[in-house]
């Protein structure tokens, strides 16, 4: 089995057309034609940007028991290849999550740590409604721009805006629960708490779709180059 058979197929399994698996990749229908046909090779980053929009393993696209003796250069040097950018990928990915959690993780701290009843209103508009929308809006972007972890890209949604409403539920209801004197036990959420639900969701949203608008306009630059 050849590299454009093995395309084809993890396409065909993912139920992608070459129309929209070339929209996602940001390159023209014809392309994914000529990779499938065997007329033209992907590159390292399409490769690796397959992997992730068909949902299958590196392993799976490049490696057979037997393989064609025009292919076998060409192959060696892309599992290689391959190997290193999805090493550099994997690391970008690592400093993105642990750079989000460390903030998120500092948020909450400095308002145990350091805020006193004066000074809630200035954090809950520096904090709550300043630095983590806009750290949840950077961190998508960057998500979108360098096409991390393909179609599942669009969990950091949800997750986000879950992480996002969780900050004011474990600073100031926690807080007004400690001051009342109300047990763990019948702690619930404010129902305030929950607006930031649905901007959480909003400005990630907003983010990963320019990032990935931002990842089509460069791919497609590349291509016109």
């Amino acid at each position: 089995m050849d590299i454009g058979k093995k395309l084809r197929d993890a396409r065909n399994a993912a139920k992608l057309t070459q129309e929209s698996a070339a929209e996602s990749l940001g390159v023209s229908r014809q392309t994914i034609s000529n990779w499938e046909t065997g007329k033209t090779y992907p590159d390292i980053v399409s490769v690796i940007r397959m992997s992730d929009l068909y949902s299958v393993s590196l392993d799976c696209l490049l490696k057979e028991e037997k393989t064609v003796s025009n292919n076998l250069n060409y192959l060696n040097y892309l599992e290689e290849s391959t190997n290193v950018v999805k090493s550099r990928r994997r690391l970008g990915k690592l400093v993105l999550v642990a750079a989000y959690l460390v903030i998120w993780a500092v948020s909450v701290a400095f308002f145990w740590l350091a805020v006193s009843g004066s000074d809630a209103g200035a954090y809950a508009v520096l904090v709550i409604w300043g630095a983590i929308p806009l750290t949840t809006f950077v961190i998508s972007l960057l998500i979108g721009a360098n096409g991390y972890w393909g179609r599942r890209k669009w969990w950091a949604v949800p997750i986000l805006a879950l992480m996002y409403t969780l900050i004011p539920f474990l600073t100031f209801t926690l807080a007004n629960a400690a001051s009342t004197g109300v047990s763990a036990g019948d702690i619930a959420v404010n129902l305030d708490d929950l607006i930031t639900l649905p901007i959480g969701a909003a400005v990630s949203a907003v983010g990963l779709a320019i990032g990935t608008g931002i990842e089509k306009l460069r791919a497609r630059k590349k291509r016109e180059d």
